[in-house]
């Protein structure tokens, strides 16, 4: 009789202790994806505060590209619109690499604005933020990877299930190129690529209408990406 009542307290224990490891396991899982998602946050706003002043610069030299110049403004606010689902976010953000990418290719058939200082400063902090952005998503997805294994793997699913822990999405570019670094290249190549995206028509002289002008590229490293909602 004694035995079997130390097997069952035994047996509580353990159960309870493996209840108190596992919920603790989610409990910090959760907390480093948003941490993650923090560090991405943060990156993403600097991006979004660099691009008013670069249509500024543009601006000044291309003013009859009203209509690109606008899509770029339009793209960039609704990015930062607060509240956005991690899908909506995401494709808010590849709508808004894709005007650069117009943008940037305008800026091919402005000798002047190629040569501006202030618009090479910008490209390069955008370039520096966007390879930033790459890295925290990798470090982001990861952590989502590791949080929804546990929610959906037996036995801690059970555990998952009992305190509403639920996966966390991945923030996915819609197009691989869409966040791929610009890559800056004013020199002897013939201009700035957008990594390979044909994401905006050339304006520059002798390129057919329509035709894709080289650019540069805000697309693709790791196709994961994505939290429950953005903070603001």
């Amino acid at each position: 009789m004694l035995i079997a009542l130390i097997i069952v307290i035994v047996l509580v224990v353990g159960i309870g202790l493996w209840l108190v490891l596992s919920y603790n396991g989610l409990v910090r899982q959760r907390n480093q994806v948003q941490e993650a998602w923090q560090q991405i946050d943060v990156e993403l706003t600097r991006r979004h505060d660099l691009i008013p002043n670069l249509v500024e610069t543009v601006k000044g030299y291309a003013t009859h590209e009203r209509e690109t110049l606008d899509a770029v403004i339009q793209a960039r606010n609704a990015a930062t619109t607060p509240g956005a689902s991690v899908a909506q976010q995401a494709q808010q953000e590849g709508q808004l690499s894709q005007s650069l990418g117009r943008l940037f290719a305008i800026a091919e058939a402005y000798p002047d604005l190629k040569a501006n200082q202030n618009f090479l400063s910008l490209q390069n902090e955008l370039s520096a933020t966007e390879d930033r952005i790459a890295a925290g998503r990798r470090y982001y997805n990861a952590n989502v990877r590791e949080l929804n294994t546990k929610v959906e793997s037996i036995p801690t699913n059970i555990i998952a299930g009992m305190f509403s822990f639920q996966r966390a999405d991945y923030f996915e570019a819609e197009n691989e190129q869409v966040r791929s670094a610009p890559q800056v290249s004013f020199g002897s190549s013939p201009g700035v690529s957008f990594g390979g995206s044909n994401s905006g028509a050339g304006t520059q002289p002798g390129l057919e209408p329509g035709a894709p002008a080289p650019g540069p590229s805000l697309g693709s490293t790791d196709p994961d990406y994505g939290t429950p909602g953005r903070p603001r």
